[in-house]
This record gives structure tokens, sequence and C-alpha cells, in this order.
């Protein structure tokens, strides 16, 4: 594992040589913010939360996890620097994990970027920062979700584009899974049983992350991002290998 932190810094710094990453900065946080803020009612509310904030994040990374994952392995395919990057002393596993550890970090800073809303309510009211912090938690480790289906994604073809269209509709699927729409769905109209659609509602993002917005940190949901994200690794690691 001590070719990691290289392949870490290679690719965490890349994404800062490139105005691109810049721009993804930016729209991600005048999405996010301009969203709690005109759509979620920030101030209309009247509690000190972030709840508004955190709220639209599982459909924002529909789109912007895709978006900075869909080039990590498919850029280096059709570059065809994947083959020189494996004659060097490295295993799949720590190109996988250097790699995915690198743009991880990066949508943090995307997600964190947000901290001067938390310090105005702070300023303004008396939030419960243990919400705040556990809302930052829950959306960086779904982001590690999002991202683990995306880098998998991107494995499995050397066009971009086809990356991000496979990225979108897999998690759009992780997504509508926990939707009340998609369990009236599978009850009303295919008849299936309630307790098979709250079973298929597990697999779904929104399920996970909603508690994490109300300052619950449950262990079932800690695992299923986990698990997710090692999942997706381990097939990546697959992908490439194969």
């Amino acid at each position: 594992m001590r070719q990691i932190s290289p392949i870490f810094k290679r690719e965490f710094l890349g994404y800062f040589r490139s105005p691109v990453a810049y721009v993804f900065l930016i729209v991600f946080l005048f999405a996010s913010v301009g969203l709690a803020f005109f759509a979620g009612g920030f101030f209309k509310g009247g509690i000190a939360t972030l709840e508004s904030y955190f709220v639209f994040h599982p459909w924002l990374f529909l789109f912007l996890v895709p978006a900075a994952g869909m080039r990590l392995w498919s850029e280096e395919k059709r570059a065809g620097t994947v083959e020189l990057l494996f004659t060097l002393p490295i295993t799949t596993l720590e190109a996988v994990l250097g790699k995915f550890l690198a743009a991880w970090a990066f949508l943090a800073i995307a997600i964190l970027l947000s901290f001067p809303m938390a310090l105005t309510l702070g300023y303004l009211g008396s939030p419960d920062w243990g919400v705040i912090v556990s809302g930052y938690a829950g959306s960086i480790l779904m982001a590690a979700g999002y991202l683990g289906v995306c880098s998998l994604m991107s494995a499995l073809t050397k066009n971009q584009v086809i990356s991000f269209v496979l990225s979108v509709f897999v998690c759009v699927m992780l997504v509508l899974l926990g939707t009340s729409m998609f369990s009236g769905f599978l009850t009303g109209f295919l008849g299936l049983p309630v307790g098979v659609s709250d079973l298929i509602a597990n697999f779904s993002f929104l399920t996970h992350f909603d508690a994490f917005t109300k300052g619950i940190i449950d262990p079932k949901d800690l695992i299923f991002f986990l698990s997710l994200t090692g999942l997706t690794l381990f097939l990546n690691v697959v992908a490439l290998e194969r």
C-alpha cells in the first residue's frame, strides 16, 4: 500500500491544474447554496439548521459526482496511459484506491466550502452543531458511494461521455429506489408486499442519508455507504484486471 500516497498526490493536485476543477467547485457551491436559499427556504423556516442545504445533495450528486469521476479511468484508457501506469511497481488495488481517495478528497472540499452557512447560523441563532456535523459527515460518506459507482463505470469504458451517462443512470436508480413514488409503483401497480417494497428501498441513497440530516448516525447507514463503496471498488479492481 506504499504507492497509494504518490498516486493520491498526483491525482489530487491534477484536479487543480485545470480550470475545470475551479468551475466545478463554483458550480456546486452556487447550486447547493442557491437551492437551500430559494427552494429550501433557508431563512423562512425560522430554525437554525442546515437541513434545507443537505436535503438537495442526493439530487445534486446525480450529475456533479459523475462529472468529477467520469475521467478517473476512461481518460487513462483513451490516452493509453493505463498500460504505462501498470508497468510501474504498483498493484491494481493501490491504483484504484489512490485515484478514488484523490477524487473523494476533492468532493469533500466542494462540500465543506459551504462552511460560511454554518457560521452564519451560529451568528444568527443557536444551532445544534452535532446535527450540522452529522449532515456534513453523511454528505461526504454518500459522495463516496456515488464516486464508487462512477469509478466503476469509468473503468468499463474509454469514453468519458459514456462513463458519465452510465454513472448518472445507475445513480438515478439508487436514488429513485427510496422515493415514495417508486414504492407506490411497487405496491400499487405491481402488487408487491409492503415488506418487499421496504427491502428494495433500503438500497437507496435517500433512505440512508435522511437520518444524517437529522443528526442521527445509525450504524446500518454507515454500513450501507461503506459496503457500497467497498463493493464498487472491488468490482473496479476486477474490471481493470480483466
